[in-house]
């Protein structure tokens, strides 16, 4: 032990908490900063992920592997540097995901439901989009010779996968059947994104969203017809380019990942993936993720790629916790994966969020009380909780984590348009059931999100630079200087 802790004797100082910590002061003190450039940037979100959440997905990831859940750690988790993040916006002290993503994007923050437009735009103002375009962090990494990928389990076109590459004052113009009459300054996201493909821009693309891809009349591989009434086949533009497409885990294992100009687009689903606790078909996040990594690879120059585990939010939405959670298990896996197959010499991965939600966390639980079940009593003559339930003053038990508002809402709506109601009795069978929707106050057919910070945690080249309390938009600023950081060999 060193310092203060070898002045005296501590009573304690033999316990495996003592100890860890004393362990943990030489970890951090060894630690050196990386200051060299960055070839590789990897920008990992969960959409909806907030501290909250996060915490939740440890739980539930730690009792999986037979713990208590609490001391379990997430490979982010041990990555060296940290911040909070603030997620407002120009317009919102709640956000949604256009804006906070195109702030980690374009380094400015702007309005809700912007994607990489000024926040001078009006939403929704078409032809006030000429001039307000904001630069992104896939055009600057390409001028740098870079290639650029995306990843994610929503549709492509959806908010965070779209600020990559598109810019728009509207994130539901997915497809032309979208735009506004007589809007002419901008297309719709789904064509900007053959546009930067076709301009070498977005080399490889993998997600959900193929309806906005293919005309009304055109059924795609899995019977589901095509939303666009221009009848441009974007699908057969990619592949006029001489680029490779895949729509099922069949097709995508056929890839060819040994380099070369032309993009790749993968397509798994007419609009969202599947959660994770139903895929079947379709590849998983982490190989979607060790594929876009091991092609990107081939470009001597390095690579941007932003890596979006998208139904987090989505479970999150609809009050479904266990949902939440094995997407939020799979995002960690991808998260491993990537951090196997680069070096953290010249390789900055960041993982975040763009928002939390209205998650909250119940009483006082003894440990191991599963999170997507139960509240169970402490245990004060031991560790593990007690068998026996925490109850409300109604006499009823509670879940570990609800929703302050949602669909899983304790209000039913009387005859008069009036709401009131009462919890009802529940097992912890009946909560762990992974259709069971979180307990919540506010009824809303869908949960809402939260303004309350995220996390951001780093590793690589220039990952010292996140530390403290720092704006959304500050996470660009940090990928573009790690990016472009002067080394001693120049």
């Amino acid at each position: 032990m060193t310092g203060a802790v070898t002045a005296q004797e501590i009573n304690q100082q033999d316990s495996k908490w003592f100890t860890d910590g004393q362990a943990k002061i030489q970890e951090v003190l060894a630690r050196q900063p990386n200051t060299g450039r960055a070839k590789n940037v990897i920008l990992f979100t969960a959409d909806g992920n907030g501290v909250g959440t996060n915490y939740a997905i440890r739980l539930f990831a730690g009792q999986k592997a037979g713990g208590l859940g609490d001391d379990y750690v997430l490979p982010q988790e041990a990555f060296p540097n940290l911040a909070l993040v603030k997620t407002y916006t120009t317009n919102g002290q709640t956000p949604d995901s256009a804006p906070t993503a195109s702030a980690m994007n374009t380094g400015v923050k702007t309005k809700n439901t912007m994607i990489n437009v000024s926040e001078d735009v009006n939403v929704g103002d078409c032809a006030g989009i000429t001039g307000n375009e904001l630069t992104t962090f896939a055009e600057l990494a390409t001028a740098a010779g870079k290639s650029v990928g995306l990843v994610s389990t929503a549709r492509i076109t959806h908010a965070t996968p779209a600020a990559v590459y598109a810019k728009t004052v509207h994130r539901n113009w997915e497809d032309n059947s979208d735009l506004p009459e007589g809007c002419t300054a901008q297309k719709d996201i789904a064509a900007q994104l053959l546009d930067v493909m076709t301009a070498g821009t977005v080399d490889i693309a993998f997600g959900g969203g193929r309806r906005h891809f293919l005309p009304e009349q055109v059924t795609d591989e899995e019977g589901k017809n095509g939303r666009r009434t221009d009848d441009r086949n974007l699908i057969e533009e990619v592949k006029a380019l001489g680029g490779q497409y895949a729509w099922d885990d069949k097709t995508f294992a056929e890839l060819n990942t040994k380099g070369g100009n032309a993009p790749i687009l993968g397509l798994f689903e007419s609009s969202h993936m599947k959660y994770e606790y139903d895929r079947t078909g379709e590849p998983s996040l982490a190989e979607m993720t060790e594929t876009a990594i091991k092609t990107l690879q081939n470009n001597e120059n390095g690579f941007y790629i932003n890596i979006e585990a998208g139904r987090v939010d989505h479970a999150n939405h609809d009050g479904n916790l266990h949902r939440t959670l094995t997407d939020g298990v799979a995002f960690a896996e991808a998260i491993a994966k990537a951090d196997e197959l680069t070096d953290d010499a010249d390789t900055l991965i960041i993982v975040t969020a763009d928002h939390e939600h209205a998650i909250s966390f119940n009483g006082y639980c003894g440990r191991g009380s599963p999170v997507t079940g139960l509240c169970y009593e402490i245990d004060d003559e031991g560790t593990k909780h007690l068998d026996t339930l925490n109850k409300g003053i109604d006499g009823k038990p509670y879940t570990v984590a609800g929703y302050l508002n949602g669909a899983g809402s304790i209000l039913d709506e009387q005859a008069d348009g009036s709401y009131s109601g009462s919890r009802p009795d529940l097992t912890n069978e009946e909560a762990m059931d992974p259709e069971y929707l979180q307990q919540a106050l506010v009824p809303m057919t869908s949960e809402t999100h939260s303004g309350e910070d995220v996390a951001v945690m780093a590793k690589g080249p220039w990952s010292h630079l996140f530390n403290g309390v720092i704006e959304q938009n500050y996470i660009f600023h940090v990928m573009n200087y790690a990016m472009n950081a002067k080394i001693d060999a120049d």
